[in-house]
């Protein structure tokens, strides 16, 4: 005779938590994932995404995609905006569904800077902090290009991409969403600005690092308006490195160190961490020493990322230095994910040649895992 396996429903991250004014009944966080799945000329979400989002409502709060605050913030193809009211109520399907679940979703606001490219922008060239190449790749209609010479944006160019901002996080909240998250990890526009080797500038937004990290406070500023109270994450990721312009060197870290501090003083609901590899050779447990540099400079609370699994996730929220984990690569072929850590369950495997191929193939066809499945 069958029986149900037992539960472990006392695992540190199925406990309820506070971000903000954010209330999760649950730690396991899915991260932001770029599919490539709006392939319509009006970036908008489909029926694809509201069910792709809904069947990863259980998780305790849902982070979308990078999603373009505005046209000039474009760079790269078939990912939705927020910035057209076809779009708002392409939104709104989806988070009508993640609630009807009984979920919680946010929405990650994004904008590449000069990681875009011409072919995105109608042949202008994209605006970044200054005139530098950052020697990047833009994945184009045409395919994969490299970065060209932005041009240095104008003060004028920055007040119209605050405005942006402003208006994608009020356009956010009338489609539904419960908060919204800044993306500012990778070499995209915020880091842009926070990078001294691409940010040249001598006025307000650069200079020195007070003014480097001007651009991404006054974006805070500018998304949390709409809101009131604290429903603005932000994502940073001080171990970025790539190419010879992102590196984690020890200036780059106190960079962080002082903007990490600075966050304290604006209304963020959750600092969201994307970390180095977790485990180092030689070393027989995860190193949860980067992530608790920052914990002990920001007094809100933290999202951890970057190669967790169920153990590890479990490790680091019950030793104090994160109060939730968020997954990617495991939520797209995991859709049931919470499920499969609280019943111990194996996980599956996603295809990387579905990640960004279009269609429903790889992207919401992944099964969720049966009670009877490990059944005795």
């Amino acid at each position: 005779m069958n029986t149900i396996l037992p539960t472990t429903c006392d695992q540190p991250l199925l406990r309820r938590a506070e971000l903000g004014d954010l209330q999760l009944p649950n730690r396991v966080v899915m991260a932001p994932i770029t599919r490539a799945r709006a392939a319509n000329a009006g970036l908008v979400p489909t029926e694809l995404h509201a069910a792709y989002y809904g069947q990863r409502a259980s998780a305790g709060l849902i982070v979308t995609e990078g999603v373009w605050v505005g046209e000039r913030a474009i760079g790269c193809i078939a990912v939705p905006g927020i910035y057209s009211e076809e779009q708002v109520a392409g939104w709104r399907r989806v988070t009508d569904l993640v609630h009807a679940l009984g979920g919680r979703i946010v929405l990650q606001l994004w904008h590449t800077g000069a990681a875009s490219h011409p072919d995105h922008l109608g042949g202008e060239l994209p605006g970044g902090p200054s005139a530098v190449d950052p020697q990047e790749v833009s994945f184009t209609p045409s395919g994969f290009k490299p970065t060209v010479t932005p041009r240095e944006m104008t003060r004028a160019d920055i007040e119209d991409t605050l405005a942006d901002y402003r208006a994608a996080a009020e356009n956010a909240r009338r489609a539904g969403f419960d908060g919204v998250e800044v993306h500012a990890i990778g070499s995209f526009l915020i880091p842009q600005f926070l990078n001294p080797r691409l940010n040249l500038r001598t006025d307000a937004y650069g200079g020195d690092r007070a003014g480097r990290r001007r651009l991404l406070l006054d974006v805070i500023d500018a998304v949390a308006a709409p809101w009131g109270g604290r429903r603005v994450g932000v994502r940073l990721a001080p171990y970025w490195t790539t190419g010879d312009f992102f590196t984690a060197d020890e200036a780059t870290l106190a960079d962080y160190d002082e903007l990490v501090a600075a966050l304290d003083d604006h209304p963020v609901a959750y600092l969201h961490l994307c970390g180095p590899a977790l485990a180092a050779p030689g070393r027989a447990v995860p190193d949860f020493e980067a992530f608790a540099r920052y914990r002990r400079l920001f007094g809100g609370p933290l999202i951890a990322n970057s190669g967790f699994g169920r153990e590890s996730g479990n490790a680091v929220v019950e030793a104090g230095v994160a109060d939730a984990v968020s997954f990617a690569t495991h939520f797209i072929a995991n859709p049931d994910l919470v499920t499969r850590f609280a019943l111990g369950r194996d996980l599956a495997v996603g295809d990387p040649a579905t990640y960004y191929t279009g269609d429903a193939g790889g992207y919401v066809d992944y099964p969720v895992s049966g009670w009877w499945d490990g059944a005795r």
